[in-house]
């Protein structure tokens, strides 16, 4: 089989694209015949050396894609050979053939391509256990979404809106705040010329959002919590700007009962994500077929131009998902 691997740390020239052996599902995994793989940020880290796979997961990067089961491990009895599915995985993506805990794999909705399907995983499971889980965002209640053009972002304001909850984006143009406008957002507010805080402040007759959901990290930190309404909780999924904050003010916090929490998802436990993946089914997947939840696809590169798409991920330039097609 064809796959992408890194020849050393480094930026996207690094990227690079062999030949191999296909791999052989374990106990409780099936095999899957790979058609496209989404491209997502933790991909990038991976390649610049700083987010490395799990022990026991491939070296090929790649956290989600969609397919064809061609095999399947011992154990997997749910699902058969000729299967379409997408898949969260810990590593493996980006090859024509990958390895998927059958816990992990969901059906491709029937009105998806097996491109938009391979866009789903990674931005559903994140968006699902961070906004409701551990944010508990109800119906009624009013989410901030700090890059609403993000494959991330994206899938945030549609589901969340599908929810019966308010959605406020930002976003670094006024063409990218048209799109998360165009995908439910009442309010996008362009932070390069827009203060967010205030913004969403008017926006919500000065009382403040409930649930903020953060990709930047130490720069927004303080005016996150100004932006919060009382009991107002704030999760955190990466650090873009970020990590480390200087002279952080506990006391609003302390006085306005804010939570503030955070996960990545990749090194949680197989029981942790497969409790994630049936959420999914029963309370995410009816809503994407009915067509009210939809990756939208931003490009799409073939294998050999993997690089290419972790370029246009590190531009910040697409609007959605971007996703590398193995076959035609």
């Amino acid at each position: 089989m064809r796959y992408a691997y890194f020849e050393g740390a480094g930026g996207p020239e690094v990227v690079r694209v062999g030949e191999g052996a296909k791999p052989e599902p374990r106990a409780g995994e099936v095999l899957i015949e790979v058609m496209a793989a989404g491209v997502n940020r933790p991909d990038c880290a991976q390649r610049r050396g700083v987010y490395p796979p799990p022990p026991g997961e491939s070296d090929v990067p790649g956290l989600e894609v969609a397919g064809r089961v061609v095999a399947l491990g011992e154990g997997a009895v749910a699902l058969k050979v000729g299967d379409e599915v997408c898949a969260l995985l810990g590593s493996g993506g980006y090859a024509e053939f990958a390895r998927a805990a059958e816990a992990l794999c969901l059906p491709v909705p029937s009105d998806l391509s097996l491109v938009e399907a391979a866009a789903l995983p990674e931005a559903a499971f994140t968006v699902f256990d961070n906004v409701f889980t551990r944010g508990r965002l109800a119906p009624g209640e009013t989410l901030l979404v700090h890059g609403g053009s993000s494959g991330i972002g994206s899938m945030a304001i549609q589901l969340a809106t599908a929810l019966g909850a308010k959605v406020v984006a930002t976003a670094g143009s006024d063409e990218k705040c048209a799109f998360c406008q165009s995908l439910g957002a009442e309010l996008a507010i362009n932070y390069r010329t827009q203060d967010f805080v205030a913004e969403a402040k008017a926006f919500t007759g000065g009382a403040g959002v409930d649930v903020i959901l953060d990709m930047v990290g130490a720069p927004y930190f303080a005016r996150n919590l100004s932006a919060l309404a009382l009991e107002g909780r704030l999760v955190e999924i990466a650090c873009l700007g970020g990590a480390k904050l200087e002279g952080a003010n506990l006391w609003p916090l302390i006085l306005r009962r804010l939570t503030v929490t955070g996960s990545t998802l990749r090194a949680r436990t197989l029981t942790q994500k497969a409790a994630i993946a049936a959420a999914l089914r029963e309370k995410v997947w009816p809503l994407v077929a009915a067509g009210r939840v939809k990756p939208v696809i931003a490009a799409r590169f073939p294998l050999e131009k993997a690089g290419g798409a972790h370029a246009l991920m590190e531009s910040s330039a697409h609007m959605g998902k971007i996703a590398l097609v193995m076959r035609d």
